[in-house]
């Protein structure tokens, strides 16, 4: 059994050496071992955490830019109706306007209609709370879809070639700013909690390298120390019973003499 169980022990050191960790069955720690499990998880809990919120970031900046788009737009049909404000301009030079100011409209729509990411429409109103899981511990945070189209902004029957309202477009022009102030909010806190995921699982990392990871150079040289007392102790028992034998000869020789 004590040769069974030398080579069992021997195949062990090997495997944990093979492998560069101490805890290679739950025979060489059980408590340690279920740790060092419980620390995967959550190392890899934050690792696909950090993923999902840095695509949560991704998401934002698409949205702002695009939002961005959409405020430029605006502003130059609010600087063209300033322009179509003047009674100096004939009926033709409004209607001219107001084919630019159709253009720029169809601009908006078409970046409200085609913001998306993987295919999740972002701007045009279909989208409203997206969940992002965090961690291995069912905690999540959430990003949002807007809506930018026309008609949320209020300017889809917007024509200078008659009575109009300027105020209709600083309206619009605050609801994108006012959206993409959220949206700045939201992405600082997103960035946050990937720093605080990418620094916990750099920390629980370290936590489980200090339990799990064997130190090969200290564990073979701590090994050698052991397998030399071991042969020592096998030297001094195998001359303990030479010596034992030796005795008993003599004392069957005196005896016999």
């Amino acid at each position: 059994m004590s040769d069974v169980a030398s080579v069992s022990s021997s195949s062990n050191i090997y495997g944990q050496i093979a492998s560069g960790s101490s805890l290679t069955t739950a025979a060489d720690g059980a408590a340690e071992t279920a740790i060092a499990e419980e620390l995967e998880t959550q190392s890899t809990g934050y690792s696909v955490g950090a993923d999902n919120i840095a695509s949560g970031i991704d998401l934002s900046n698409i949205e702002d830019s695009a939002l961005s788009s959409i405020s430029d737009y605006l502003q130059r049909i609010r600087e063209l109706a300033l322009q179509a404000s003047s009674d100096l301009l004939s009926d033709t030079d409004k209607a001219a306007i107001q084919a630019e100011i159709d253009e720029l409209k169809q601009g908006i729509s078409d970046v409200a209609s085609q913001s998306t990411y993987n295919t999740i429409n972002l701007l045009d109103g279909s989208t409203s709370t997206l969940s992002l899981a965090t961690d291995a511990n069912g905690n999540s945070t959430s990003v949002s879809g807007y809506d930018a189209t026309l008609e949320a902004l209020g300017i889809a029957d917007f024509d200078v070639t008659g009575d109009f309202d300027i105020s209709v477009i600083d309206d619009a022009i605050e609801a994108v700013t006012s959206t993409r102030t959220a949206i700045g909010a939201k992405t600082s806190a997103l960035e946050y909690a990937y720093n605080y995921n990418t620094s916990a699982e750099l920390a629980t990392n370290s936590v489980h390298s200090t339990l799990e990871d064997l130190d090969i150079y200290e564990y073979v040289t701590e090994q050698k120390k052991k397998e030399t007392l071991d042969t020592y102790k096998l030297m001094m028992q195998k001359k303990q019973q030479d010596d034992e034998e030796s005795r008993a000869q003599q004392m069957f020789t005196t005896f016999t003499t």
